[in-house]
């Protein structure tokens, strides 16, 4: 190859193989030979001694490696607080890119591994080879050429790296003169990869494996395949997202008019951006492309310069660790952000909620019956004694009355008894707030509110039950006001003009008084119409406190199942969205999207 002739003799002779070997028996530190180590000794202790300390850390870390850290401990917390609601195999591509990048970043942060990559015949290992200035991959007619990736990087310290790709030690080569001539290559680290469509599963294996593991790929196509289907839909669209670190190649110009060669690269570009790959021209960041010939070197020249100053930004990891970030955010889309849901319960469905508490558990029923107690024990205190009398009577008639109606056979049907909690308002009430709750939210979050929602209810309606009972009105009479005492005295007094007024007529009558009847019966009048008189006053002012005693005793049933609605349910179900709320910030961290959007 042309690349190889113009390097010097005594290079040719060192590096023609390319193996690390043959460079550890040499000295490279003496490039002029043993006669000139003394010298050169010399030089280095003296610029030791004149250059300053070395700073004991390294440069502090740039923006975006902060801000991929910060992504990472979010995607952590967030696979982290979602094992519970996501089965595993939905969080193994997120576990994956965590644990891939953990394991980049625990590796050297100078080098920058970019793999070769291309279709059968393309002349990626020749492109390889060029780049290296030195027979290291196969080329040849022969399909397939290279059957494993082999590697070749320019500095020391990349062992892990290797490692992690998983090439072998006989498969890892140096470039020609890294040390001395390529020092705008040093920190990169190449990787000659099978062919993409080979027809040996194992090769096509290789190729995915390494590809989710390196910093950057070189894709290159030949005028023939550049518009294959199998590369652009299997690689290039799903790694879009993955254009800062990517470079595409059209192999083989020479075999192209120029024109020809332009209308190909235009075509290419068009296809490119159909995967929705972005293009950095004019200084954007996005996907590089290049025309060359790797066979005549034309065009790597250009490509190698490119490749140089990439690998000494050395922010290649940084990049794609970020690209598959995400990629993975993206996939998690749909299970993290909401279709303009709110992670809370409104005001408005906690109140709907609790106001079906309270009918299902009968507050209003129990107001009035509370009411009607209080304003029944007004009656009878403040009644007059013949009506109290009337109603003793009725009372003590009554189960007279049901024993002759059962001897007769003929005794009224009982009404069915009615439970004091209806289970299915209550089923009903839960169903509702859980699916206003769970509105609009990422289907497995909604079905973990709604799973909550049931869960809480579980004896929330046995529990609304003894609420009824214990919690309604208080046992006994109802409290008595102020004025009933006088009350009781004033229909105490007219009940006593009554008698006192019937005992002078009767008096009269049996000639023991004189006679004279204006005045008893005007006594006796008095008594008779001030009775109901007293009594009718007392309904009318026992109207306002009963009112309010039905009242209060609604609102205290009303706030007991409310109460109990609180802890069973809506706690529970807001906790739950408390946690989507969370993880909610936490993807938005991850995906870089703004909390209040989507």
């Amino acid at each position: 190859m042309t690349a190889v002739t113009d390097q010097p003799e005594h290079n040719r002779s060192r590096w023609d193989d390319g193996f690390i070997a043959r460079r550890a028996a040499e000295e490279p530190d003496d490039p002029d030979g043993p006669e000139d180590a003394d010298d050169h000794a010399l030089l280095r202790a003296v610029a030791g001694a004149a250059a300053p300390a070395p700073a004991p850390a390294g440069p502090p870390p740039s923006p975006e490696a902060l801000s991929l850290r910060v992504r990472l401990d979010a995607f952590r917390q967030l696979v982290g607080l979602s094992r519970t609601r996501l089965d595993g195999k939905t969080l193994a591509e997120a576990g994956r890119v965590l644990d891939e990048a953990a394991a980049r970043r625990g590796l050297s942060p100078r080098h920058t591994v970019i793999a070769i990559a291309g279709a059968t015949g393309s002349g990626k290992s020749t492109l390889f080879n060029a780049l290296a200035e030195v027979q290291i991959s196969d080329t040849g007619l022969r399909r397939p050429t290279t059957s494993a990736p082999i590697a070749c990087s320019w500095s020391d310290g990349a062992a892990g790296l290797l490692d992690r790709l998983e090439i072998p030690g006989r498969l890892r080569r140096r470039p020609r003169d890294a040390g001395n001539t390529d020092e705008a290559m040093r920190g990169l680290v190449l990787i000659d990869l099978p062919d993409h469509d080979s027809a040996v599963v194992a090769h096509r294996e290789h190729v995915d494996r390494v590809l989710g593991l390196v910093d950057a790929v070189i894709w290159v196509v030949d005028p023939e395949k550049y518009a294959d289907a199998v590369l652009h839909e299997r690689y290039l669209r799903p790694l879009a997202g993955h254009a800062d670190v990517t470079f595409v190649v059209l192999n083989q110009i020479d075999r192209l008019p120029a024109d020809a060669a332009d209308l190909v690269l235009d075509d290419l570009r068009r296809l490119l951006d159909e995967d929705g790959m972005a293009l950095g021209e004019h200084g954007e960041p996005g996907a590089l492309v290049f025309g060359l010939s790797a066979l005549t070197g034309e065009g790597v020249g250009e490509l190698r310069e490119v490749i140089g100053q990439f690998t000494q930004e050395r922010g290649a990891a940084t990049r794609r660790l970020a690209a598959d970030v995400d990629r993975a955010a993206l996939r998690l889309r749909p299970l993290y952000v909401a279709d303009g849901g709110r992670p809370e319960i409104g005001e408005a469905a906690r109140a709907a909620f609790e106001d079906r508490l309270a009918e299902a558990v009968g507050a209003h029923a129990a107001g009035l019956a509370a009411e009607r107690a209080w304003r029944r024990n007004a009656g009878k205190a403040c009644g007059t004694p013949w009506l109290r009398l009337w109603r003793w009577y009725e009372n003590r008639r009554s189960p007279h009355r049901i024993a002759q109606l059962l001897a007769r056979g003929s005794a009224p049907e009982a009404p069915p008894e009615e439970e004091v909690t209806a289970r299915q308002r209550v089923e009903q009430a839960v169903r509702t707030v859980a699916d206003e709750a769970a509105a609009g939210l990422p289907e497995p979050w909604a079905l973990a509110v709604r799973e909550t929602a049931v869960r809480g209810a579980d004896r929330l309606p046995e529990m609304l039950d003894e609420l009824a009972v214990t919690a309604g009105a208080p046992p006994g009479k109802p409290p008595r006001p102020a004025w009933w005492p006088a009350a009781v005295l004033a229909q105490a007094a007219m009940t006593l003009l009554q008698i006192y007024g019937g005992l002078w007529l009767v008096g009269q009558i049996a000639g023991v008084l004189e006679p004279g009847l204006l005045v008893p019966v005007l006594l006796m009048a008095a008594g008779i119409v001030g009775g109901p008189l007293v009594e009718w006053t007392c309904s009318v002012a026992a109207r306002g406190p009963a009112r309010r005693y039905g009242q209060e005793a609604e609102s205290r049933l009303r706030q007991a199942a409310a109460g109990c609605g609180r802890a069973k349910v809506l706690e529970p179900v807001a906790a739950e969205l408390l946690r989507y709320g969370e993880v909610r910030e936490q993807y938005a961290t991850v995906a870089k999207l703004s909390t209040t959007g989507g």
